[in-house]
């Protein structure tokens, strides 16, 4: 469905209508600036997401230290003192850092491919821009990881581990890791609302998907031989940076970088433009 402005005249009677909703056909618009028109319903329910997630609960906000903070301390156990994995600084300090940029991913993804089903009483008597629902899982994400990098600049103070420039180009590194769990994330929210099922194999490929990018490992880790195959996966070199950034690892080429910025920037297009294209069915099948 698309609004569309109506002329209005003085001789139109006071029941003539201002907008006008029609059904459109093929690819259409993304029309962004209507959903910049609807930015305060995106702030509300950016802010209604994070005080719903925390409601009832004792520690509230302090769950997003918490969970990287238990997440990192199991894999610094089991990676440094049972599997005696190398690392290229303190074991904790490097994983904590990793499982930021891995929550902001997953985390995102996750709550943007349920984002329809879960406001499914908006979608079926309420109009307004449906893409604003998946983009508002982004406010709350950014939020949620703004919170947890409080706690990585304690860390870097415990461990004594000086923040160098490349920390300027951490902004860089989450845009591209947002724009690709976005991207993702907008179609899988299309396609639970027909098929289900989707909500129940996303985070199966979610896990796999931290194992097959450098989250519990670095990239230098991997065989050499299977390095090109590796890099095929877009996550692969941002994450590496995305470490790099804050405690310093392995340099990534500049070919992978691009690469992967490509590839997040047209699973982002590819993704909008599906989610756009299947709106129109939204309220009759959720």
């Amino acid at each position: 469905m698309i609004a569309t402005e109506t002329p209005y005249s003085s001789s139109q009677s006071e029941a003539a209508p201002h907008l006008r909703i029609r059904p459109v056909s093929g690819w259409q618009a993304l029309n962004l600036a209507q959903v910049w028109q609807y930015r305060d319903l995106l702030f509300t329910l950016a802010a209604r997401d994070v005080r719903l997630r925390y409601k009832q609960t004792a520690l509230g906000v302090v769950w997003v230290v918490l969970q990287p903070l238990m997440a990192a301390g199991i894999l610094s156990f089991v990676l440094g003192t049972i599997a005696k994995m190398p690392s290229d600084g303190p074991m904790f300090l490097v994983t904590y850092a990793s499982m930021l940029g891995w929550n902001a991913f997953s985390g995102t993804l996750a709550k943007a491919s349920s984002c329809l089903v879960g406001n499914a009483h908006l979608i079926s008597k309420v109009y307004f821009p449906r893409l604003i629902l998946p983009l508002s899982t982004v406010l709350s994400s950014l939020l949620d990881f703004a919170v947890a990098l409080i706690m990585m600049f304690v860390l870097l103070a415990i461990y004594r581990v000086p923040i160098g420039l490349s920390f300027l180009l951490l902004p860089v590194w989450l845009l591209l890791i947002l724009l690709f769990a976005i991207g993702v994330g907008l179609l899988m929210a299309a396609l639970t609302v027909t098929y289900r099922d989707v909500q129940y194999i996303l985070p199966v490929a979610l896990q796999f998907l931290m194992y097959a990018s450098p989250v519990l490992y670095a990239l230098s880790r991997v065989p050499e031989n299977f390095r090109s195959i590796y890099n095929l996966n877009p996550l692969a070199s941002v994450m590496e940076c995305f470490r790099w950034s804050l405690v310093g690892s392995s340099p990534v080429s500049l070919t992978n970088i691009t690469y992967s910025a490509a590839i997040g920037l047209i699973v982002f297009v590819l993704g909008a433009f599906a989610f756009k294209r299947m709106e129109r069915t939204f309220a009759d099948v959720i």
